[in-house]
């Protein structure tokens, strides 16, 4: 089995119309992580605080640290959480991952982990 990251992106503003539509995608996303346990694909899985929480640590030569406020990348979308499942194949993570997004009424990106 391979391991895939199903990482999920979106903007900063909600992608729920209302309190009612934002608690039933929680109610959603809960769901699929219960049936991602029960068929042995789950591994781990994360929400993430906003972007604009985020430090960006550099390292240069060892010695130089410099540390900054704010994503990595100024973009428009950001990554706002995520699942490391495992999968037979891609095919199978691309059918969870059309699951999540579902569940979570946003963009999912998969992408094989590196092996060991």
């Amino acid at each position: 089995m391979t391991q895939y990251l199903l990482s999920v992106h979106g903007t900063d503003e909600s992608p729920y119309a209302s309190d009612e539509e934002m608690q039933a995608a929680f109610a959603a996303v809960g769901q699929f992580n219960e049936d991602l346990q029960a068929k042995g694909a789950w591994v781990f899985a994360c929400g993430l605080m906003p972007a604009d929480t985020a430090t960006v640590v550099r390292a240069h030569e060892g010695t130089d640290v410099v540390t900054t406020d704010g994503p990595f990348l100024e973009s428009k979308e950001h990554l706002g959480g995520f699942w490391v499942i495992e999968a037979a194949d891609l095919d199978e993570a691309l059918a969870w991952a059309t699951q999540g997004s579902i569940a979570c009424k946003g963009a999912v990106e998969v992408r094989p982990m590196q092996g060991e």
